[in-house]
């Protein structure tokens, strides 16, 4: 089998779903942690966290895709993720429900996202891969947020950072 054809998953849930971020975009997988409300930002952006002294805004994926509010339990966590926001390489946390596993999965395993009959956007969805008996929703990070949206994510861990220098 070609290695290059094998693409690494972090895989989570969200509510009765299965998801997964390439692990490329990953840093790290926290606990569930204070989270610091930032004033007249969107219901999505549940707040800033502070991570070895850097502001990281955190959203809610539930939120975002269309769920209900994520609820804090023991196995509630913050993903964070690196993505290019205007040029930068910015770091942002997506609360899941609970973190799996890394999985390898072949890229001919992946197939595209399906046309009609999800309540999810496509446009956030990389792929679909079959694990055991259900579908694992590929997301594609840099997908989930619209520009705008990205501009105001970026703007809140600024504001809070400048804030807190104060």
């Amino acid at each position: 089998m070609d290695e290059n054809s094998m693409m690494q998953y972090l895989t989570f849930t969200l509510g009765a779903e299965d998801f997964a971020l390439s692990i490329a975009q990953v840093r790290e997988v926290l606990n569930y942690t204070t989270i610091t409300t930032v004033p007249r930002m969107p219901e999505f952006l549940r707040g800033v966290i502070n991570l070895r002294g850097n502001v990281v805004p955190v959203i809610d994926l539930r939120l975002k895709l269309g769920m209900e509010a994520t609820q804090r339990t023991a196995d509630t966590c913050i993903v964070i993720v690196e993505m290019q926001v205007e040029g930068d390489l910015v770091q942002m946390g997506a609360l899941a429900d609970s973190v799996k596993e890394v999985i390898d999965l072949d890229r001919s395993d992946i197939m595209p996202p399906p046309k009609l009959g999800t309540s999810l956007k496509s446009e956030f969805i990389q792929g679909m891969a079959r694990q055991d008996e259900k579908f694992l929703i590929l997301l594609n990070i840099d997908r989930i947020l619209s520009d705008d949206e990205m501009s105001t994510v970026k703007t809140a861990g600024h504001a809070q950072a400048v804030k807190e220098k104060a």
